[in-house]
């Protein structure tokens, strides 16, 4: 008897077994054991257990919304050329590559409406097998930016700077091909308008040091 069976049939004796006189019961607890296999005791608790409701159907779960493997070429192919942004700061700048993506790619309305509605957590979690892949020639440090930045006319982010003073700082390893120890990094800071650029050398990623070439 398959467990639908066996509930269908609980109910159906449930609140006879409680109207029936006690020598009636155990005719009525007999039969539920012998239908349905069960052990007296068991049987027992059922049936002097409160009544059976009708079973709630689990609501169903929302589909996840699967993302094409071409869409995932291309924010990994903008991501890469970009200078590899965190999502978030990805999910900004996308818009403004698309001149970009329509020469390299065939870049169709629905990959288009894709691309201008992923949110940055998806994307976090969509180019996470790259990144992982990335981790032991990266070391987590930070990426250099590639030439095609400065070859394309684009703002980084969503800021409308207009006077010199607003920079962004960043640092670059310089590990060679190993990331054990203590190493030099170059501590860049650059001005978003003018795009001038000084550098300092530093012993490691320490506050201290970072600080004082700042």
């Amino acid at each position: 008897m398959s467990r639908q069976s066996k509930w269908d049939y609980f109910k159906a004796i449930y609140h006879r077994y409680q109207k029936a006189p006690k020598a009636l019961k155990q005719t009525i607890l007999d039969e539920f054991c012998r239908v349905c296999g069960y052990h007296r005791k068991y049987a027992i608790r059922k049936l002097s257990g409160p009544p059976p409701k009708e079973k709630q159907a689990s609501p169903r779960r929302k589909q996840p919304f699967h993302y094409s493997p071409e869409l995932i070429r291309i924010l990994q192919a903008v991501w890469e050329a970009a200078g590899y942004p965190w999502s978030v700061r990805l999910k900004a700048v996308v818009l403004d590559w698309m001149p970009w993506i329509k020469t390299r790619f065939a870049l169709s309305a629905d990959l288009e409406r894709q691309l201008r509605a992923i949110s940055a957590r998806q994307i976090d979690r969509r180019l996470s097998p790259r990144k992982h892949r990335l981790k032991r020639r990266l070391y987590g440090h930070t990426k250099p930016g590639t030439l095609l930045k400065h070859q394309i006319p684009i703002r980084t982010d969503n800021w409308d700077v207009k006077t010199p003073g607003f920079t962004e700082v960043d640092t670059v390893s310089h590990s060679g091909n190993s990331a054990d120890g203590l190493f030099a990094y170059t501590v860049n800071q650059t001005d978003l308008l003018t795009t001038w650029v000084e550098s300092r050398a530093v012993l490691g990623k320490g506050e201290a040091g970072v600080v004082a070439a700042l």
